[in-house]
């Protein structure tokens, strides 16, 4: 908490000193000092006087405000926040150290600047010589952008209010410090005052407010979870192991949905938005190779195309591996438990590595046939049709339920030009595109010639100490 003043005040003069003297040095009053403890007062300015009732407002008659968004222009930041900034909103972007906070940050900065908004930008871990150079690489030198070179974070707003700030961008709450709190700076108590401040200074003066934040290994803001929560929307970013694209995913938000992703590009001028999302989650791959699947995913309100890859490679481990990239491994094995029970495909006497193109994290569960489909393919090691995808979530009886949104799917896949899709029965014809109705797995992997096929294994190596256990028992 913020650290009480105390010291003694002359009641004559208001002279203040932290010991006592029995004679004031201002007035040269005698015993006139009274002992006094007060809390550090917040920079924002209170909107009514201390002791006074807060005022009541009915709900009828609290003004509308729907119309008071104001895009960023950069499309795929737009969809994720639900249709662009709320004035007086407070937001969170989270993400690795590296991943493109800061560049994001500063690019919706420029394009609301040119826009015709004050923004200000809160450089508190570089330079603003850094953030100078920056903008050359992003060719937004030109921006009407106002920069705060201070880590006091008082001072800061002190100075955004009195400049009627309708943007402000903190970059990032770990940099900044509140006078008074005896701790380091991005330490829990710091991160959890300065959330506070800035959200007291956003509601209280309509500001919209960008916060980036770094995460930690868990994936977590650096930090207490409070800021969370005290946050109206809560942005991550991210990528794919040494991948070009961006993935921008809301956990939260109070002005729209959370199932919307924004999907970027990094290049060497900043973080550009991809426009076919599809394309650019299948991976290329030879016809004549196992283990690949793809599928389509309802991420918010529009469908994404993907690619599920699978390996199976025998192993003599008592236990064999699964290993699991934007799948969850409880799924991965479900599935495995199925396709084992259901389809007559075991693996037990395989090392399982399964993995999404384009670092994308299954939710979806119509993607499961999809991944059944893929590990069939692998563990058999036989391509799957080509030009051909794979939609239907997996009950435990191998039964194949129904697609939602069917028509926005089948849709995607023949934008794509995909001509064949193997789904659930009861799906509905869909224009430009020849559909494969399965009723449960066996009769999908009967659809693609996977079934009644022989499974690569190898011995055991208990079975392989077993003939020399035996020998030894005959010389005995």
């Amino acid at each position: 908490m913020p650290k009480t003043e105390r010291g003694y005040r002359c009641s004559a003069c208001g002279w203040t000193t932290i010991a006592y003297v029995g004679r004031c040095p201002a007035c040269q009053a005698w015993n006139t000092l009274d002992p006094f403890a007060e809390a550090p007062k917040s920079p924002i300015a209170r909107r009514h006087p201390p002791g006074a009732p807060a005022p009541l407002l009915r709900l009828d008659q609290v003004p509308t405000d729907a119309a008071a968004r104001f895009p960023t222009q950069i499309a795929e930041l737009d969809r994720v926040l639900g249709g662009g900034v709320v004035p007086g909103s407070l937001v969170l972007v989270g993400g690795e150290p590296g991943i493109g906070k800061s560049t994001l940050m500063l690019q919706a900065g420029a394009a609301l600047a040119a826009r015709g908004l004050r923004v200000v930008y809160l450089c508190g871990e570089e330079s603003p010589r850094q953030v100078r150079m920056r903008a050359e690489r992003l060719h937004v030198a030109g921006a009407s952008i106002d920069l705060i070179a201070e880590p006091s974070l008082d001072a800061a707003l002190v100075a955004a209010e009195a400049a009627a700030t309708d943007v402000l961008i903190v970059d990032s709450i770990q940099s900044v410090t509140i006078e008074g709190l005896e701790s380091r700076a991005g330490g829990p108590a710091q991160i959890a005052e300065a959330g506070a401040r800035l959200l007291a200074f956003a509601k209280s003066t309509g500001t919209a407010t960008f916060v980036t934040g770094h995460v930690t290994k868990s994936g977590e803001v650096a930090g207490p979870r409070l800021l969370e929560h005290l946050v109206d929307a809560v942005l991550y970013f991210e990528t794919a192991e040494g991948g070009a694209l961006r993935l921008l995913r809301a956990v939260k938000n109070r002005f729209g949905t959370t199932d919307e992703i924004g999907l970027f590009e990094m290049t060497g001028t900043g973080l550009v938005s991809v426009e076919n999302p599809s394309a650019a989650l299948l991976a290329p791959h030879s016809p004549a190779a196992s283990g690949c699947a793809v599928t389509v995913i309802i991420e918010g309100s529009r469908p994404l195309a993907i690619e599920v890859q699978a390996l199976a490679v025998p192993t003599t481990l008592a236990a064999p591996r699964r290993i699991a990239a934007g799948i969850e491994p409880a799924r991965l094995h479900l599935v495995l438990a199925v396709l084992a029970r259901r389809g007559g495909i075991p693996s037990s006497s395989l090392d399982i590595v399964a993995n999404v193109a384009g670092g994308l994290r299954l939710r979806d569960p119509s993607a499961d046939l999809a991944t059944c489909l893929a590990l069939a393919s692998a563990i058999h090691d036989k391509p799957l049709p080509p030009s051909t995808a794979f939609l239907g979530e997996l009950a435990l009886s191998g039964a194949l339920r129904p697609l939602h949104q069917a028509g926005r799917r089948l849709a995607e896949l023949a934008r794509l030009g995909i001509a064949t899709a193997v789904v659930p029965s009861g799906t509905p014809a869909a224009q430009g595109i020849h559909l494969v109705r399965a009723a449960t797995l066996a009769e999908a992997l009967a659809a693609v010639g996977l079934s009644g096929l022989s499974v690569r294994t190898v011995p055991h190596h208990d079975a392989l100490e077993q003939p020399q256990r035996s020998e030894e028992t005959h010389e005995r």
